[in-house]
C-alpha cells in the first residue's frame, strides 16, 4: 500500500468475521476497556475532538 491508498472503513460492521476477512480497518480497544475497569482512579476523563458528534 502506498501512501496515497487507504483502506475503506466497515460500512456495516455487524459481524466480527467480516471486519477481519474485509480488508478495512479495525482498532480493537479490548485491553483498554479492562484498563478503564481495573483502573484505581476516581474520576477518568474521556476526550473527543472539537466540534466531534455535532449536529
Amino acid at each position: 500500500m502506498n501512501n496515497n491508498e487507504f483502506l475503506p472503513l466497515p460500512d456495516n460492521p455487524g459481524c466480527y468475521e467480516e471486519l477481519k476477512d474485509g480488508n478495512c480497518y479495525f482498532v480493537d480497544k479490548t485491553e483498554f476497556i479492562k484498563t478503564v475497569f481495573t483502573s484505581s482512579t476516581k474520576v477518568l476523563l474521556f476526550t473527543r475532538p472539537r466540534r466531534f458528534g455535532k449536529t
